[in-house]
């Protein structure tokens, strides 16, 4: 198992987290507290990155990305996403990333045109809109929202929340039930709808641990009121919809992987940072406290073994694509997410009081990727799954419903 850094990416790696470090990190207090209010200066940002070339790293040339592979867009994450806004202003965040790869690839000729060009961009914003406040997130086939065929067009209701980025969002692409007589895996179909359709409700943006957010940095609560929209609005065939949401977690959690090993060593280089100029006494910094000596210690050991674990996966999903690499996706997902919750507990604990602040971006990490354990598939179903898939060859079988 090898993942030497080619000449080419590590110059690429190298540019990218010099404008990370140069030119977002002295913004991001500002823009993660008011985004609108940042919006002039975050398109600056991202017209200087369409400028270096360096634009939708994720997505093929001929659409105006930069063509990498899964392994090396996902090493090009972790360099980002140091930065709560290092993924946006490089015009490859979630939401929209994921939208633009089920788009890619499974939308028709005319949905591409209409949305995925703009998308990719990035002159509109996307959302996916499938958990429901009535419905267990952690059974998706198990969902409230319908849409019912009426000649040409689908009339659709239903209430969802925590659609990520739906403030300010120019299309939802939503989960809803289509064929309610089906097998579960078949009856939902994904559906995009313009947010400027009568019948679409934003409720109000939900606050995290206390923050709200808003615009794209934000989660909202949303209804569809009797929404119409053509058939030709559908992704895939009808009943797809469950397919094409796997298609889209899978890899989309190994980016969520890559962002958490990003801000762990953020979390990391900060502690570090503290440790080593912090003073507990006249000339005696923090740092000679054998307490913070192994809190670092730990930190790093864990970021490399995770760090490894995730290039590996995402190496399979390159080779034999997300199906291939189903036990590895799930693996890394709990695991890294814990990863990260440990390290920036301990990077809070040795800024002290200062960590509790948004004078550093910690608070901030530790409120919004607390969520980490949750959206995607919770730590605990991601466990039960693979421990599913360990038990099989030894002749015991279990449903998804534990069954």
């Amino acid at each position: 198992m090898g993942f030497d850094v080619s000449d080419d990416l590590q110059q690429l790696l190298d540019k990218a987290r010099t404008f990370v470090e140069a030119s977002i990190y002295p913004i991001e207090q500002e823009a993660i507290v008011d985004f609108e209010g940042s919006a002039q200066k975050l398109a600056a940002l991202r017209a200087e990155v369409k400028a270096m070339g360096m634009w939708a790293p994720q997505m093929p040339r001929e659409l105006g990305g930069m063509g990498l592979s899964f392994l090396d867009h996902a090493r090009l994450v972790e360099v980002l996403a140091r930065s709560p806004l290092g993924l946006y202003v490089f015009g490859c965040p979630a939401p929209d990333a994921g939208n633009m790869e089920i788009l890619h690839k499974f939308g028709t000729a005319e949905q591409q045109a209409k949305w995925l060009r703009p998308l990719v961009d990035g002159s509109i914003r996307s959302c996916f809109s499938m958990t429901e406040p009535d419905h267990a997130g952690s059974n998706p086939t198990w969902l409230g929202t319908t849409a019912v065929r009426d000649g040409d067009e689908y009339v659709i209701n239903g209430h969802k929340w925590f659609t990520t980025s739906a403030d300010g969002a120019d299309i939802a692409i939503v989960m809803a039930v289509t064929n309610p007589d089906a097998p579960p895996h078949l009856r939902a179909s994904q559906i995009i709808v313009p947010t400027n359709t009568p019948g679409f409700v934003h409720v109000r943006r939900i606050s995290v641990m206390g923050e709200e957010g808003s615009g794209w940095s934000s989660h909202s609560e949303l209804r569809y009121e009797n929404v119409r929209v053509p058939v030709s609005n559908r992704l895939g065939a009808e009943g797809a919809g469950f397919m094409i949401a796997q298609e889209r977690l899978g890899p989309g959690r190994i980016h969520h992987c890559m962002r958490f090993l990003a801000i762990s060593q953020r979390a990391l280089h900060l502690m570090c940072e503290r440790a080593a100029t912090r003073m507990v006494a006249p000339g005696k910094a923090l740092g000679t406290k054998q307490a913070v000596q192994l809190m670092i210690a730990d930190s790093k050991a864990e970021l490399d073994a995770a760090r490894l674990y995730v290039y590996d996966t995402a190496e399979k999903i390159d080779r034999h694509g997300a199906s291939g690499a189903r036990v590895e996706i799930s693996c890394v997902k709990f695991l890294v997410a814990n990863t990260m919750q440990r390290i920036l507990d301990r990077a809070i604990q040795i800024h002290g009081a200062l960590g509790m602040t948004d004078d550093t971006p910690l608070a901030w990490f530790f409120r919004h990727e607390r969520a980490g354990r949750i959206f995607d598939g919770a730590d605990e179903v991601h466990r039960t799954s693979v421990a599913r898939q360990l038990l099989k060859p030894y002749g015991l079988e279990i449903g998804s419903q534990g069954k």
